[in-house]
């Protein structure tokens, strides 16, 4: 397969599970404590856990376009991180109240610090992490709109999904780049799958035991 069918086919892979994921990111109504702060506070751990695991790659990855399309990542995630902690002050919860990290890495996290190829990394990350931020960032918007809070979804329609529909598009430059082989192209569609197992695992349990739905991806 060449590397434009096989990322295409990826594409329509990934898709049948990413509609199930916004699917879920909106079933249902949201508990009472459901706030827009409440989950902002949630996409702080998401943020710095993007930014974290892009700089741990970025060391480790021998290819210098793929560490300058981590370094771009890296520093985004960051930025988006600053801008939410912002964002959260100015809804009263006071800039570093918060820690994102007080109960550990999630498990998706754990998965990806696991990946050790440059073509799992960029298929499990910035092409299928990244399309996951996406549906997950668009039902975010949705509800701060419906919440009336104009400024939250200013911030993610106008900063941070512009921003991770980029991360998205350098993860799809790449695999057209690497994938070149039967072996990557396997390589790649097992991290993918990985990454979206965990992450409909992860809001599912977020669902079903805290109420959780709507929360913001990375």
């Amino acid at each position: 397969m060449t590397p434009a069918a096989f990322v295409a086919d990826l594409d329509r892979t990934n898709r049948e599970a990413l509609d199930r994921l916004g699917a879920a990111a909106t079933a249902g109504e949201p508990g009472p404590g459901l706030t827009v702060s409440a989950l902002l506070k949630l996409a702080l751990k998401n943020e710095i856990e993007a930014s974290e695991i892009a700089a741990l790659w970025m060391h480790s990855s021998p290819e210098l376009d793929v560490k300058l399309a981590l370094a771009r990542q890296a520093g985004d995630e960051a930025k988006h991180y600053r801008l939410v902690e912002e964002r959260l002050a100015a809804l009263d919860v006071p800039a570093g109240s918060v820690d994102p990290l007080a109960e550990g890495y999630t498990p998706l996290f754990q998965y990806l610090a696991g990946l050790d190829s440059t073509i799992e990394r960029v298929a499990a990350g910035q092409f299928t992490r990244e399309s996951i931020a996406l549906i997950r960032n668009q039902a975010f918007v949705d509800y701060c709109d419906s919440q009336g809070d104009s400024a939250t979804a200013d911030l993610y329609r106008e900063i941070i999904q512009p921003d991770e529909a980029h991360h998205h598009e350098l993860g799809r430059q790449l695999l057209l780049r690497y994938a070149d082989t039967p072996e990557r192209q396997e390589a790649a569609r097992r991290a993918a799958a990985g990454t979206l197992r965990l992450a409909e695992e992860i809001q599912e349990t977020a669902r079903l035991r805290r109420g959780i739905s709507r929360a913001p991806g990375c």
